[in-house]
């Protein structure tokens, strides 16, 4: 029983990393089965549009898939038709873009894996270029090679060239090549950034190290705790109504929050030097639902990237 609660504890410490290595997998996963079932290079003059369809849309769709799983992004939305005063507060305009920005930052991770993943392999890469026409691109393939280079580089991905076989594979290990030094920038920019934009957020820190790890823990317990209260009063809201309805009684009171109260829970947490709270329902209890008109400064992403409630 110890060395289970271990596991769970070791699991419960470590999930951002176990999930971002699941994710990495399920991508490996998808292009390997996106190669072999899916892809067939035309080994035409659409080979070009054909190959970066299979390259870009898969990215295009996580990142989508990425928008629509982040809390934030219908915290940041839910609601701005009608008050644009929600996404635009007055006097902190840049306020949406900085959310929007790190929305687009957690979004990215999916994207760029595959990204990673399919350029490392080469095949959608090697399929896309090689009916590439542009003649400086043709000309740095195939220099000091034959004409039918320049002619049936376009059929090299599916090796019905005409050429030698020793030609036409030294030009597939010509294009795979690069696409597994494009793979390899993709990673090594990415790892670059995430670690430039880390430190930037540290650096910037109100609060201590020590302070952010309890911050991290309150926010997780919060969540977890706020989809238990959900579960709880829904059961209780919809067996009064349901029991009232069939038995014709006149329902009890149950206490829920107001529509103001609603809304006001729902904003994304601003982080304020001059307050310790830890979420947005930690300021409305402790200061109730009045306005603060105090300056606030955005909160900088503080808890290793975390969302907050």
């Amino acid at each position: 029983m110890d060395g289970l609660q271990t596991i769970l504890k070791f699991v419960m410490n470590k999930k951002t990393a176990i999930g971002y290595s699941f994710m990495a997998l399920l991508t490996m996963g998808g292009e390997r089965v996106f190669s072999l079932v899916a892809f067939r290079c035309p080994c035409s003059n659409e080979n070009f549009r054909y190959g970066l369809v299979f390259l870009f849309s898969p990215a295009f769709v996580l990142l989508v898939i990425g928008y629509f799983l982040n809390s934030k992004t219908w915290k940041l939305f839910t609601g701005c038709w009608v008050n644009p005063r929600k996404i635009f507060p007055r006097g902190n305009i840049c306020h949406f873009f900085y959310i929007f920005g790190q929305i687009t930052l957690n979004a990215l991770v999916a994207p760029v894996m595959w990204l990673s993943v399919a350029l490392l392999n080469g095949t959608f890469y090697e399929c896309a270029m090689s009916g590439l026409k542009n003649p400086a691109y043709l000309q740095a393939v195939c220099h000091s090679k034959s004409a039918k280079c320049f002619e049936e580089l376009h059929k090299v991905a599916c090796d019905k060239s005409s050429m030698p076989l020793s030609k036409s594979d030294e030009l597939k290990r010509t294009l795979q090549a690069q696409s597994q030094i494009l793979g390899w920038c993709v990673i090594v920019t990415t790892a670059l950034l995430s670690l430039l934009t880390t430190c930037c957020a540290s650096c910037q820190s109100k609060v201590s190290h020590l302070q952010l790890m309890f911050w991290r823990v309150y926010a997780e317990k919060e969540k977890e705790q706020l989809e238990q209260i959900f579960q709880l009063y829904a059961t209780k809201l919809s067996e009064r109504n349901l029991k009232c309805f069939f038995e014709n009684k006149e329902p009890e009171a149950i206490p829920l929050p107001a529509f103001q109260a609603w809304e006001d829970a729902s904003q994304l947490y601003s982080f304020s030097s001059s307050k310790q709270h830890y979420s947005t329902i930690h300021r409305l209890v402790e200061e109730g639902q009045k306005e603060n008109n105090e300056e606030r400064e955005t909160m900088l992403d503080f808890v290793d990237r975390s969302e907050i409630p």
